[in-house]
């Protein structure tokens, strides 16, 4: 994948790529199980892909494309329920099965399901990557994304202030997308749903 303006940060756990203007090259994603969530905002728009990938170290690699987001920096976490109604209160809290309060600057944080804030620019387009520790795709692994009732990402209207609780002072949700596990064909490329957007240049 090829990344123009990236900066690359180390948080809490995370190692975070982020880049406007990219696109992916390849939907070959190696390693072990896959999963993707579709982004669509409150009027049912597809505003991006994530996709979520399991490698062989164990570590999750989430590769998120968005184009139509608002301009401005925008919560971005993992919501404990697997699913996005109206509103999309139906996803829940923040994904949190350790029990720890939210944001990285508190001492007992932060919820597995945080994220860094999304920084979109001008247009609207953004590419992160993120690298997780603490999330998984095993069934049943307790940190689990598709286990259970599964779960859901959601984007809030306004940035994470990395402390406020429960949830950072983010606002409303904007978008959401729930996590599907994808199937893997023997060359290692994905099949995604047809309602994927595709990736835009």
């Amino acid at each position: 994948m090829k990344l123009s303006g990236c900066a690359a940060i180390v948080v809490a756990g995370l190692v975070v790529v982020s880049g406007a203007g990219a696109a992916a090259e390849s939907e070959r994603v190696p390693g072990g199980p896959t999963a993707v969530a579709i982004m669509k905002d409150v009027d049912g728009k597809a505003v991006g892909k994530v996709v979520l990938n399991e490698t062989p170290s164990g570590i999750l690699h989430i590769t998120a494309m968005f184009d139509g987001l608002p301009p401005g920096e925008h919560g971005f976490h993992v919501h404990e329920n697997g699913l996005c109604e109206p509103t999309f209160a139906a996803a829940g809290g923040h994904f949190a099965p350790e029990g720890h309060d939210h944001g990285i600057d508190v001492k007992n944080g932060a919820h597995a399901g945080d994220l860094p804030n999304l920084h979109v620019p001008l247009n609207g387009k953004l590419i992160l990557e993120v690298f997780s520790k603490t999330l998984h795709l095993a069934p049943d692994d307790k940190n689990s994304l598709i286990g259970g009732s599964g779960r859901a990402l959601v984007i809030h209207e306004n940035a994470d202030d990395y402390h406020s609780q429960p949830s950072g002072d983010a606002g409303g949700r904007i978008a959401c997308g729930v996590i599907v596990p994808v199937t893997q064909n023997a060359d290692g490329f994905q099949s995604y749903p047809e309602e994927m957007p595709s990736d835009r240049k």
